[in-house]
Parts: C-alpha cells; sequence; structure tokens
C-alpha cells in the first residue's frame, strides 16, 4: 500500500470527490482531506491510500491535472517525523551556559 499526498485541492473539495477522482485508476483503501482542526475547513491538500501498482497510475494520472482552477500536485506521502517540534531553531536553555 502507498499513501499519496494530494496537494493544491480546491477548497470545495470533499473526501467522497477525492475518492471519486482516484477511483479511476484503481482500488482507493482511503481518502482523506486535512482540515483545519479549529474552523474545520480544508487546508487544500489531503491524502489517498491505494495499492502499489495502482498509486503509481494515479500520481502519473493526476500530476498536473487541472480540478477547478487549480492545478493538482500528486507525489507519494513521506513518512511522519518523529520530530514535532514544527521547525525554527530552539532558545538555549538558561542552563546551557550562555549569558543573556
Amino acid at each position: 500500500m502507498k499513501s499519496i499526498y494530494v496537494g493544491n485541492l480546491p477548497w470545495s473539495a470533499t473526501d467522497a470527490d477525492l475518492e471519486a477522482k482516484f477511483s479511476e485508476f484503481g482500488n482507493v483503501l482511503s481518502a482523506r482531506i486535512v482540515t483545519d482542526k479549529f474552523s474545520g475547513r480544508s487546508r487544500g491538500f489531503g491524502f489517498v491510500d491505494m495499492e502499489d501498482a495502482d498509486a503509481e497510475k494515479a500520481i502519473a494520472g493526476m500530476t498536473g491535472y487541472k480540478w477547478g482552477e487549480r492545478e493538482i500536485t500528486c507525489n507519494e506521502a513521506r513518512p511522519k517525523s518523529d520530530d514535532r517540534s514544527g521547525g525554527g531553531q530552539k532558545r538555549p536553555s538558561r542552563d546551557s551556559g550562555f549569558a543573556f
């Protein structure tokens, strides 16, 4: 099974819409659009899980596909990292020997 990252989705797209578009390339195991946890609105990207061969066909077929006014981005999703810090530099602690 492969997970496909789908970016630049139309704001109006639903999980069902995403599943329907990708089912043209094979069996969709799951399709989900990521939403903002506070407003519930789409964040403009999602993930589709498919079997490996179907996923390759879907990535090739949907990359650059024009959905509404937007051009879709597709690629194999990268695994989540364990680092949940959100990036950026970390400030040294007061005990680190640096003077402020």
